[in-house]
């Protein structure tokens, strides 16, 4: 009776939580450890359901470079890196199309219909959904696209009809041309262009910290206007510049909050979303 009685004092404690987020949209972006860990799938899977099944608007927004560098291996093709950032050629944009839109977006699918959750697989080129551009910059990594607009009708006619949208990131321009794009990038682009409550990124470390190899030195949270000076006195540093600038951009166009969470830990979603526990770096 006692852990029965324990296990009722825990949905009330989520009460205020689950009032807080109820009939709104969360975006998460899913990828890292929790993608490849299986252990961690299904339960990433079981929380996404859980969202959806108190009424929280739930839109899954996923990558694949490990399945793509699998698939490219399998052609007897060698992927190749720029500064940690894939280099994509036409070949490689095709392949990312056909695997993120295909063989990953439909695990993830067929995953959550496994927990008895309702999904519908999406990529940015349904309706024309992400319109992209060339990504500019100092390096030229190929057919990796920056998203110039959002469609999102395709999105909030599956929201509307109960579905939970599972959305591949490739786009094209407007000669067709099919684009890679950053995950982060796209999650954030989706989640200002619906006015999210909440952007959740998902990665492979606690979050920001102070000291980068002490994970006890957690940043739990930070301003936007903190972020400049952050990146100059290099606590903001390496990878995780692109994924804070994510997080303050989606701030800037109207997301209320954006959080970076550590994705190797069971049910982060639900223990960021329904507790005052801080498992990674909130922005606001």
């Amino acid at each position: 009776m006692k852990d029965t009685v324990a296990r009722a004092e825990i949905l009330i404690e989520a009460l205020p939580y689950i009032q807080k987020f109820f009939n709104k949209t969360i975006v998460i972006k899913y990828g890292g450890n929790a993608m490849i860990n299986e252990e961690l799938k299904h339960a990433v899977m079981k929380d996404i359901v859980f969202l959806s099944i108190v009424g929280i608007k739930v839109v899954l927004v996923h990558g694949g470079g490990p399945e793509i560098s699998s698939m490219l291996k399998l052609m007897g093709k060698e992927s190749v890196f720029i500064d940690g950032l894939r280099y994509t050629d036409e070949e490689t944009a095709e392949v990312a199309s056909m695997v993120l839109s295909g063989k990953v977006n439909k695990s993830l699918v067929s995953l959550i219909h496994q927990n008895n959750g309702k999904a519908i697989g999406l990529s940015g080129l349904d309706g024309n959904m992400l319109q992209t551009k060339k990504l500019k910059g100092p390096v030229d990594l190929g057919y990796v696209g920056e998203i110039t607009q959002v469609d999102s009708s395709p999105i909030i006619m599956a929201l509307k009809n109960g579905f939970i949208p599972v959305i591949a990131t490739v786009g094209s321009d407007d000669a067709g041309q099919i684009y890679n794009i950053n995950a982060d990038s796209a999650a954030t682009a989706i989640a200002s262009a619906l006015g999210a409550e909440k952007l959740i990124l998902m990665t492979d470390v606690r979050g920001l910290l102070m000291e980068k190899d002490d994970e006890d030195s957690l940043i739990s949270r930070i301003s936007i206007d903190d972020v400049p000076k952050l990146i100059e006195d290099g606590i903001i540093s390496g990878g995780m510049i692109p994924k804070i600038q994510s997080c303050a951009d989606g701030i800037k166009n109207g997301i209320r909050e954006s959080v970076i969470i550590d994705g190797r830990i069971q049910h982060s979603i639900l223990i960021e979303l329904f507790s005052d526990k801080r498992i990674g770096t909130l922005l606001y």
